[in-house]
């Protein structure tokens, strides 16, 4: 006999379609040419259960932005994991280079570079950003001038910084990637002591 799922265990079902789907869509199509209709009919639910577990899609949008932006920093996460003490220098560099690779998804970065900023707004995309990549940006930073590789700088206003570098590099053509990242690479040592 198949045990039935609870109600907590059915609504992160239901809340977990309504994500994947609206992050298919809003990839494929963008966050303006994305309908709620398309968005029930890919989750399989109702549009009663969309407005059940979000007020509108605004608000669905911003949950696709968080898990997007988590996605992120564990693939940076991961990439710092995967050297033997590389150094803090190596590990800032390491981890622009997972984020550069994760967003070569041009549908991340639809999502997550054009359309986040022109739906929820700059203060929020950054609100989100700073729990997640942003978070261990400054981590990164922070570690690399306590153990003297780079320059003593204001740490929050370098971490906007690179993060507003990377996020131009992701932007670029395909065939301008290697370009950005030597030169970001350059920054990166250009910092250190």
């Amino acid at each position: 006999m198949k045990a039935r799922k609870s109600q907590a265990e059915r609504r992160a079902e239901t809340q977990r379609l309504l994500v994947a789907a609206a992050r298919r869509l809003f990839a494929e199509k963008g966050y303006a040419a994305t309908g709620t209709p398309e968005i029930v009919a890919g989750a399989g639910v109702t549009r009663g259960a969309l407005y059940h577990h979000y007020a509108d899609k605004v608000a669905l949008f911003a949950t696709v932005v968080a898990e997007e932006h988590a996605l992120l920093a564990m693939a940076i996460n991961a990439a710092g994991e995967g050297e033997d003490e590389p150094g803090p220098v190596k590990a800032l560099i390491a981890g622009g280079d997972a984020f550069l690779d994760a967003m070569q998804d041009p549908g991340r970065r639809r999502i997550l570079l054009v359309d986040a900023p022109a739906v929820l707004g700059r203060a929020a995309v950054d609100a989100i950003d700073a729990q997640h990549g942003l978070r261990t940006l400054i981590e990164g930073v922070t570690i690399a001038m306590e153990a003297k590789a780079i320059r003593e700088l204001p740490v929050l206003p370098l971490a906007h910084l690179l993060n507003a570098l990377f996020d131009r590099a992701a932007l670029a053509a395909p065939e301008e990637l290697a370009d950005y990242r030597k030169a970001i690479k350059a920054l990166i040592r250009g910092l250190k002591i």
